[in-house]
């Protein structure tokens, strides 16, 4: 059996898709991934004094983990 988290759960009964950022590789909490520094801004959400694109400010993307 596979536990499921709150957020999962949410998401399946609404059937909405988590909203991925530019710079994501998966949705968040997707298995075989974690939270990464953004790539374009280093971590602080924004680029001259705009909020980051990539990371929508947040300063994080979702990336791959592991793999072969």
């Amino acid at each position: 059996m596979t536990k499921t988290k709150a957020s999962d759960t949410q998401v399946a009964s609404t059937g909405a898709q988590p909203a991925l950022k530019p710079g994501d590789e998966a949705p968040s909490g997707t298995t075989g991934t974690g939270e990464d520094v953004c790539p374009d801004c280093n971590g602080k959400g924004r680029i001259d004094g705009a909020p980051c694109e990539t990371c929508g400010g947040s300063g994080t993307v979702t990336r791959a983990i592991g793999g072969a």
